[in-house]
């Protein structure tokens, strides 16, 4: 991809040379295979198709300075999927063999990495499938695990100009108790066709309040919400929220930074108090949001002048620094390829 417009890859798939892939059947994993095509074969019936047996993961590799190239907390990915399995009665990979997949992955689609000064990064999708054919609804036995990569831009803003975004409190991203905390493909099935007339509509993003009183903040549709006031950097909690690893990144950093980290639930209202507001998530890394209106309410809220707000800036700077190679890995955060 010599000739690659890095710069201005945006956000869409790309054909990798190699997609990686293991089989459980018979209560174990196969070895790891790797195959050119960008296909795979499935049954019919397979629960995946039928009853939405499928869960997946998100994560970045970044080629630094010096050319080497770093997976960013690939085993918070790793316990991320098999929560998610778990709650769904299916048989996720362990630790290593996640890890060494995404690895694999990387390795031998090295030259997909976009170089260190284009500001681009290689998306790994790690996925899991329940694959045996059956028509019952019971637990799965045999699963398909596979992991493609691409390289891609920002999603959805190349900078950090704020976004706009708005309230949609006519319908719910997750049920109470449901799979809202859980990575599973139906909880964005669910805000697919919203967030598309969302964007119709000038707005970027998707913001929804919790589905049990719609009083509190949950999250966007793409990502975690945080807010700061004052010190402090504040993302809610509930029983819907999916836990982001770029968010637990941020508290970590923000509470290394000398700031308190508030993690609870916010009323809608205190929109009006935050100094900044912003997403955050694999693809979107840390977008501010400038405004964020509510059509029930008939309210708007407005957060800075237009541009990320000095925290939300020095967030980012830190985590990317981290990510790029610019700073120092003091965490252990990246594994190397």
């Amino acid at each position: 991809m010599a000739t690659t417009d890095w710069k201005n890859l945006g956000f869409k798939y790309s054909k990798p040379h190699a997609v990686v892939s293991a089989n459980y059947k018979n209560g174990k994993w196969s070895a790891l295979s790797l195959q050119t095509q960008d296909t795979i074969e499935l049954s019919v019936m397979a629960p995946c198709l039928h009853y939405g047996l499928e869960v997946f993961e998100g994560l970045k590799a970044f080629r630094s300075k010096d050319g080497k190239i770093g997976i960013f907390r690939p085993q918070e990915n790793a316990a991320r999927m098999q929560r998610s399995a778990g709650y769904c009665g299916m048989q996720a990979p362990d630790t290593d063999l996640f890890v060494n997949a995404v690895k694999l992955a990387v390795k031998e689609n090295s030259s997909l990495v976009p170089p260190y000064e284009s500001g681009a990064s290689l998306y790994i999708r790690p996925v899991l499938l329940a694959s045996n054919p059956q028509i019952g609804l019971h637990v799965a036995t045999e699963f398909l695990f596979f992991v493609v990569v691409m390289p891609v831009g920002a999603y959805g803003n190349n900078s950090l100009n704020t976004l706009k975004g708005y309230i949609d409190r006519d319908h719910d991203r997750a049920a109470p108790r449901g799979t809202g905390m859980y990575k599973v493909g139906g909880n964005y099935a669910s805000v697919m066709r919203w967030s598309n007339e969302a964007l119709a509509k000038d707005y970027q993003i998707v913001l929804y309040t919790d589905p049990r009183e719609q009083k509190y903040i949950d999250e966007f549709a793409t990502s975690n919400f945080f807010a700061v006031r004052d010190n402090s950097y504040i993302t809610p909690v509930s029983g819907s929220i999916l836990p982001s690893i770029t968010n637990k990144t941020l508290c970590e950093l923000a509470a290394d930074m000398g700031l308190s980290v508030e993690k609870r639930p916010i009323l809608v209202e205190e929109l009006a108090t935050f100094q900044e507001v912003g997403a955050c998530g694999t693809a979107v890394v840390l977008s501010p949001i400038g405004r964020i209106d509510d059509p029930g309410t008939g309210k708007s809220y407005t957060f800075g002048n237009g541009s990320a707000g000095p925290v939300s800036e020095k967030l980012y700077k830190k985590l990317t620094g981290i990510q790029w190679g610019n700073e120092p890995d003091t965490y252990g955060w990246m594994e190397s390829v």
